[in-house]
């Protein structure tokens, strides 16, 4: 059995101490379940000389790579979401906790947390070793009102409501007896042409086509118009031209109009303004345009790039502070001159491990 000793410090603030540390162990605190920090956790498992706390927002671990499955129909969310504490129930050094981290004490080693998002009840857990796995939410580059019309996909929340829309057009459309009404309503816009939104894109294509085909009789679901927007001047661009032609190139054959340097400058309830002179009518306009950092206040403020990511040395710790390390897609990891590793899983696995 784990023990923890919790000191009250204020009327709403707790301490925890951990018994681990008074047996000689190291405490390592892991901020974030994601790819990264879960597979941080892995690695020190049964680890002798070091106690873990891992802690989440959420009981579960997403395999956010298929997401977009969800949010089409694909699977159902306990297909992609696996409970955390299953993964370390033989592990002796590792114990989970429920919170949302909201501050990290560099100079003092302590974080700040909470357990119930609505609680005005913290608690403090001190550390020896740091490895923060906080991730990211999606940037609206200035526009939160955004959000509300064109919801992002990070979440099974989000997946789920995506779907909801999704599935609501089209029985809308099938009720709809104005033709231009109805035309509008089977106008699927995708922004953003990154990883997310060309699996979007495709996905939402295949379903008019395959799933929903003889579902309906008043209208053909494979006739749905599904653009992609990109304001770049191609989709894909963290990974090669050829890469980015061939997804062109296979969006086009099921039916994905692709639209680059397409600068989206509103969207509001019924749909997408495109520079200063087009607007497209939709009702179901979907995010994928960008991410930022996920907010975590750290003192002291270590340097950050445009997206809030943390900037950090080779070997992931943060410049001064050798017991910190950041990985995910919090942290700003540079490969080139001018190239930022991608916020990719198999990048968030290695960060994770390689910090462990």
């Amino acid at each position: 059995m784990i023990w923890r000793k919790f000191i009250k410090m204020t009327t709403d603030t707790f301490q925890v101490i951990h018994t681990a540390r008074e047996k000689g162990k190291k405490i390592v605190v892991i901020a974030g379940a994601g790819f990264a920090g879960l597979n941080a956790a892995k690695a020190l498992a049964n680890q002798r000389e070091v106690h873990v706390v891992l802690v989440d927002q959420r009981n579960y671990h997403l395999f956010q790579p298929l997401l977009y499955q969800v949010a089409t129909a694909g699977l159902n969310p306990s297909d992609i979401a696996v409970p955390i504490r299953a993964q370390f129930s033989k592990n002796r050094n590792i114990e989970v906790h429920l919170a949302k981290v909201e501050r990290a004490d560099l100079i003092q080693k302590f974080i700040t947390g909470r357990t119930d998002h609505n609680s005005e009840i913290q608690y403090q857990l001190s550390y020896d070793y740091l490895i923060l796995a906080c991730g990211s939410l999606h940037s609206y580059f200035g526009n939160p009102e955004w959000e509300e019309f064109a919801p992002g996909l990070k979440s099974v929340e989000q997946a789920t409501e995506i779907r909801r829309r999704i599935l609501s057009v089209f029985e809308r459309a099938e009720n709809e007896i104005h033709p231009e009404v109805r035309a509008s309503l089977l106008n699927f816009v995708i922004v953003g042409g990154g990883p997310t939104g060309v699996e979007l894109a495709g996905a939402i294509a295949d379903v008019g086509r395959t799933v929903l085909a003889k579902d309906f009789k008043h209208i053909n679901p494979a006739e749905a118009k599904v653009i992609l927007l990109e304001r770049g001047p191609r989709i894909l661009s963290s990974f090669s031209e050829d890469l980015s032609a061939k997804a062109i190139k296979d969006l086009n054959e099921l039916g994905v109009e692709v639209r680059t340097s397409a600068m989206v400058k509103n969207i509001t309830s019924s749909g997408v303004q495109i520079g200063s002179n087009e607007f497209i009518r939709s009702q179901c306009v979907l995010w994928s345009a960008g991410v930022q950092a996920a907010p975590l206040v750290i003192d002291p403020k270590p340097e950050i790039d445009y997206a809030g990511r943390i900037k950090v040395t080779s070997d992931l710790s943060i410049p001064k502070f050798h017991d910190v390390f950041v990985v995910g897609d919090l942290a700003a990891i540079s490969i080139k001159a001018d190239k930022i590793l991608p916020g990719l899983a198999p990048a968030a696995i290695q960060a994770g491990k390689y910090a462990a």
